[in-house]
């Protein structure tokens, strides 16, 4: 599994398997594979951030610039559980969990008023001026309860998103 023109065993598909919470089935798994041996042009079993960008739906991603600090590096069975957040399959702690990553940034555990405005800007571009930015999120925050200064941990975004219905799917084709 290490080398990306290897083959797939029985055993090595199950531990994706397991390793991704059975968010994908084994026939998702073995094209998820080979989605991933497309991506790995240099054959060294790891997907660096430039092969991440040959996916078109990725490159133009307003996010690409976070999510590539997140996938840079990823063997398969990273690259599955990367994507696993996607799946129907996913719980929403899953879900929560990927999106709090994507915010915090530095990984420390913590998500600032500034990372989250970085993020509303990624999202937005042009579109909406700083100040409408601030005032935007100001109003959400204190909304859920927290304010501009407040360092926001994984708890906190489960209990924000925990009831929020959210859906994040991606269709893994399977031949």
């Amino acid at each position: 599994m290490g080398n990306s023109s290897s083959m797939l065993t029985q055993y090595d598909i199950e531990e994706v398997q397991q390793h991704c919470n059975d968010a994908f089935s084994q026939q998702e798994i073995v094209s998820l594979y080979q989605r991933f041996c497309q991506l790995d042009r240099s054959g060294g079993g790891f997907v660096s951030a430039e092969e991440f960008l040959s996916v078109p739906e990725f490159a133009v991603n307003p996010l690409s610039q976070r999510l590539l600090r997140m996938v840079d590096g990823l063997n398969f069975k990273e690259f599955v559980a990367f994507l696993s957040a996607f799946s129907p399959r996913a719980t929403l702690q899953q879900k929560i969990e990927f999106i709090f990553k994507v915010y915090d940034s530095d990984g420390n555990g913590k998500v600032t008023f500034n990372d989250m405005l970085d993020v509303l800007h990624d999202l937005t571009g042009q579109f909406i001026s700083e100040k409408q930015s601030k005032q935007v999120l100001t109003q959400v925050l204190e909304e859920a309860g927290y304010t501009n200064e407040s360092l926001l941990v994984l708890a906190d975004f489960v209990k924000i998103l925990g009831s929020s219905g959210l859906e994040m799917e991606v269709e893994v084709p399977v031949d």
